[in-house]
């Protein structure tokens, strides 16, 4: 009790209710004092000078110009503008300005501010080597009219599952089209039978005619005697043109163009080239195209097409697992890799366990993805040979 007293400590009550451990009283007058002392005006500048100081010009950091601030510089309200069109390029498959403009045109992105795109360094990669076919011939005017079709392949790397081929129909009247993966290039007659039964049972109309090359899975026998007997007439391209079969030429070119952009985009391996496929088919059906006055989807479905759910193809996502323990996390970080055709929702490849799988629940992180992007080396994925026969 001595050496308490001695130290001279006491226990004060303070203002509010709880009881603290403190030293001398005097301590506590002296720092009282301090406390005053501290809230006395401290000299600093007049309601006049304050005045002066709110009257004088701010300078933009963004453009170094006086008398704007950044909020409000005209180059950051164009700079929106552009990244605003820039991700619309990449979301559509890094579709040219023309297509875009059409599309804020016909409605569906209508409160788009639309301006000049910057240098797609993807597109440069997936699109250096595009070719051009003559478009002419007398046009379908109906749907199933007439189809175009073209197998692609053997490709120079083979894509997830196994594919090595693909086959697309492109219908003449409104431009909508269809691909599927192949293993192998006979698989054409399979996929044409299913083709044919889904268009047929949802337009309630048979195909006319279709057009090919002279390639010998479209030769074979079981193939022909199948469009005799379903009473299809059978095109084929003249030996060494292959602009009569333009349409279809143009389509595959066009698609792996896209192809090749999306990827180059991305973190992807090449082997997804059969997902950024599907996800390239279905954004063609979506936009414009210059053969056609309407939007593909349009045209074969009566309806205009809806792009606000669209995503860039590659960017990083948090999915929503499934099932979680308490303490752990409740999304995982996926990369989109298309929209599937059975279910609403989107794909998504799973690092951690190299498996594609759909979900509808997820924030993707495009704005992160664009602002991180860095170029990488040119993608090569083309067609090694072909087989049409003279």
């Amino acid at each position: 009790m001595q050496d308490v007293q001695s130290a001279e400590k006491i226990l004060v009550k303070g203002k509010g209710q709880e009881i603290h451990m403190v030293g001398k009283v005097a301590t506590i007058k002296t720092r009282q004092k301090v406390k005053k002392q501290q809230k006395k005006k401290q000299p600093g500048p007049t309601k006049k000078e304050t005045k002066k100081v709110t009257k004088i010009k701010g300078k933009c950091f963004l453009c170094g110009e006086k008398g704007h601030w950044k909020r409000n510089c005209p180059k950051s309200q164009n700079k929106k503008e552009e990244d605003e069109t820039y991700l619309w390029h990449l979301r559509l498959g890094h579709i040219n300005l023309n297509r875009i403009k059409r599309l804020v045109c016909d409605g569906p992105l209508s409160d788009l501010k639309v301006d000049d795109l910057p240098t797609c360094e993807s597109c440069l990669e997936g699109k250096i080597t595009k070719r051009s076919f003559s478009a002419k011939g007398a046009r379908a005017t109906e749907c199933l009219g007439l189809i175009h079709t073209d197998v692609c392949g053997l490709m120079s790397i083979q894509a997830r599952g196994g594919y090595e081929y693909f086959i697309t129909f492109t219908d003449d009247y409104s431009r909508f089209g269809y691909v599927y993966l192949m293993q192998h290039k006979l698989d054409a007659f399979n996929m044409f039978k299913a083709f044919k039964a889904e268009v047929e049972n949802q337009l309630e109309k048979h195909i006319k005619i279709l057009r090919s090359d002279r390639g010998g899975e479209y030769l074979s026998g079981e193939f022909q005697q199948y469009l005799i007997d379903n009473g299809i007439v059978s095109q084929f391209s003249a030996p060494g043109t292959p602009q009569q079969n333009g349409v279809a030429e143009r389509r595959n070119r066009t698609l792996l163009d896209m192809v090749r952009s999306m990827l180059s985009y991305s973190t992807l391996p090449i082997s997804f080239w059969g997902y950024a496929l599907q996800t390239a088919i279905y954004i063609l059906n979506d936009v414009p195209s210059k053969s056609v006055p309407k939007t593909p989807h349009e045209l074969w479905t009566g309806r205009k097409p809806s792009l606000q759910h669209l995503r860039i193809f590659g960017c990083p996502a948090h999915v929503l697992k499934g099932k979680t323990e308490k303490m752990e996390s409740r999304s995982e970080t996926c990369i989109f890799v298309g929209y599937p055709k059975e279910t609403k929702g989107y794909y998504f490849y799973s690092p951690s366990d190299l498996k594609v799988f759909v979900s509808t629940n997820a924030k993707f992180l495009e704005k992160d993805y664009m602002n991180d992007f860095v170029p990488r080396s040119r993608i090569v994925l083309n067609e090694m040979s072909g087989d049409t026969i003279p």
